[in-house]
């Protein structure tokens, strides 16, 4: 008796456009309603919206470079490779719904939402300040959180023990 498995990378891309959405609505709001390096206080003393144009990388890596030609180049040039080797595995496994599918599908709008950005404007928005305690964390935006959880899920499902049917 055959299985009839659904084919689910529709919602998988879904997922995807979703998160790209989303990203893309977040920015034009927060470029529209907040100065550039204004923030507005959500919760005091813990999270705010800001507006914040980060050329570098998550984190704010490489903001500093030397180079930030080069870097751009590098950044675009890194995000169009990962976009399309996600876009390829997830098309190869997108069949069944998956952790692993899901996650990348989570990647994959992360990884085009700020590629969109750095195409568009030579740099990401970002807009979520979270501070704990004494520690500022590097403002982000929903693509980063997409890329942040996509990746989160991928080691745990790695981590997951696999049960193998006995032989």
């Amino acid at each position: 008796m055959t299985q009839f498995t659904r084919d689910r990378r529709p919602l998988l891309l879904a997922l995807t456009a979703l998160i790209v959405l989303l990203d893309r609505l977040t920015k034009a709001w927060i470029v529209g309603h907040i100065p550039e390096g204004d923030t507005i206080p959500i919760w005091d003393h813990i999270f705010r919206l800001s507006h914040v144009r980060n050329p570098g990388a998550a984190f704010s890596l490489f903001t500093d470079s030397a180079n930030p030609t080069l870097t751009h180049k590098l950044l675009v040039g890194f995000s169009i490779l990962a976009a399309v080797v996600i876009l390829v595995i997830l098309i190869a496994i997108g069949r069944r719904l998956t952790p692993t599918a899901f996650a990348l599908a989570l990647i994959l709008g992360g990884t085009i939402g700020n590629l969109w950005d750095r195409l568009r404007y030579g740099m990401v928005t970002d807009f979520l300040e979270v501070h704990i305690v004494h520690y500022h964390w590097p403002d982000f935006n929903i693509s980063d959180s997409a890329i942040v959880i996509g990746a989160i899920l991928l080691v745990l499902d790695a981590m997951r023990p696999r049960h193998t049917p006995p032989a």
